[in-house]
């Protein structure tokens, strides 16, 4: 039978190969052939004409002094090897600061990998030019690499647990870029999977519970945060990556504070950043500091947290992390707000406002516009606060933050009702009302299956 257009233009690839490297080391077409084969074997093989069997090729591998896989695939050898190990070299340099250095590695990896159809490694490549364009807020460039990672590891019938990476990259761009139900949908997609399937990898399982707390926590869904927090503490001891160890306790920190379990969010991340100062992983130390920030903010001790965010915001702007600089400026000028530095404050804000937005930091881009509109209602400015107060109740609605419309609906309530507008207090009211009777119910189907613990 004739063969295949896909077999044929691999068999003249072959035959190629064999003829170029013969010409290289000035070999005739007896001298590769014999003993086991003749001349017009060769010939033939070289003219694409035949499709050599594996003897023939590993044989000829031998006659030529190159491994039977460069022949047969036209990689050289030990590439795949060469090519893990500069991925690890880019990871490292990501993870140090040095993300510009990294973009260009994976860049120059991922043009290898696809030119030699090495589509794990070109994936992780991939991976790593969205974790870059994450850094510098760049959320569509990044989405774009996390699917095409996503679809080369689908294409290669790689497994879930392996996918689990690029999953939860996935979700992460598309909860920066205010997409919350989305994000939550792809991780538990991917856990139900993973829980119905006995594909129960307790590394890929704590990745993606870590992941979906934060999306879960800006939607109101607070059982199902603490949940998924509980579910990744009871399988951390089966986790061997100390890194991923400590993103867990970063993230369920958040949960603990939630529930009012101040000291012990503080010693979650204590954990996390000293892991994090082991391993030299900046980024998330700076997302510790950010964190540790937030929970002294909420305990009311403000000038701790003013320090922690001044840190992390210049760790994460040394970086430049442009998105996660932007978020920390936020909280940074809620907490100058607090302590009565209110120009400073409004100054922070404005500048903010003209680089986050809809598709870059929705809810925090929120959080701004909520603090103007307190900062403008503090002195007076009554318009002035309603229109920043409308503007987050819109895009926190958009973004489906329904942990974070109830409390704007109170303040935008309670200006209406001092302005003497009771009708649209009333509307107003109501509407956080629905916001807070069932959190998170409204918006996420069932959970998803549990793991066997």
């Amino acid at each position: 039978m004739p063969e295949e257009p896909a077999q044929q233009q691999d068999t003249e690839h072959v035959g190629r190969r064999v003829l170029r490297l013969r010409t290289e080391r000035g070999l005739t077409q007896r001298q590769v052939a014999e003993p086991a084969y003749t001349p017009a074997y060769i010939s033939t093989l070289e003219a694409g004409r035949v499709r050599p069997s594996d003897a023939a090729l590993r044989h000829i591998a031998e006659r030529l002094g190159v491994t039977y896989e460069e022949l047969a695939t036209g990689r050289p050898a030990h590439l795949a090897t060469d090519l893990r190990l500069r991925l690890t070299e880019a990871q490292r340099a990501l993870a140090t600061g040095a993300a510009s250095e990294a973009a260009l590695c994976y860049q120059e990896l991922s043009a290898e990998a696809e030119r030699h159809g090495l589509d794990a490694e070109r994936a992780a490549a991939e991976l790593g030019l969205g974790e870059c364009a994450l850094e510098s807020g760049e959320l569509t460039l990044a989405r774009a690499h996390f699917d095409t990672a996503d679809a080369l590891l689908t294409e290669a019938g790689a497994p879930l647990p392996q996918r689990a990476p690029v999953i939860r990259a996935r979700a992460v761009a598309h909860y920066l870029s205010g997409s919350l139900r989305y994000a939550c949908y792809l991780l538990e997609t991917a856990l139900d999977e993973l829980n119905t399937s006995g594909l129960h990898d307790p590394d890929a399982l704590v990745l993606l519970y870590t992941a979906s707390i934060a999306p879960y926590m800006d939607m109101g869904a607070h059982a199902r945060a603490a949940q998924a927090a509980e579910l990744a503490l009871s399988l951390a001891p089966h986790v061997g990556d100390p890194a991923l160890v400590a993103q867990m306790h970063r993230s369920v920190a958040r949960t603990l504070l939630a529930e009012g379990k101040v000291a012990q969010a503080d010693a979650s991340l204590a954990k996390a950043a000293e892991l994090y100062q082991q391993l030299q992983i900046r980024t998330e130390l700076a997302h510790c500091h950010w964190m540790r920030g937030y929970v002294h903010a909420q305990a009311g001790r403000l000038d701790d947290a003013e320090s922690e965010l001044r840190t992390a915001r210049d760790m994460l702007s040394a970086k430049r992390a442009a998105l996660y600089t932007q978020q920390v400026e936020v909280e940074l000028a809620d907490v100058l707000r607090r302590l009565g530095r209110a120009e400073e404050a409004e100054r922070m804000l404005r500048a903010l406002l003209g680089v986050i937005g809809p598709e870059r930091g929705a809810v925090h881009a929120a959080g701004a516009h909520r603090m103007l509109g307190l900062i403008a209602q503090e002195s007076g400015g009554t318009e002035r606060a309603e229109e920043h107060y409308v503007t987050a109740l819109s895009l926190l609605e958009r973004a489906g933050a329904a942990g974070d419309l109830a409390d704007l609906c109170r303040l935008l309530g309670d200006l209406y009702r001092r302005a003497g507008r009771i009708e649209a207090a009333l509307d107003t009211y109501r509407t956080g009302l629905g916001h807070r009777a069932a959190p998170g119910t409204t918006t996420l189907g069932p959970a998803p299956a549990r793991p066997p613990l």
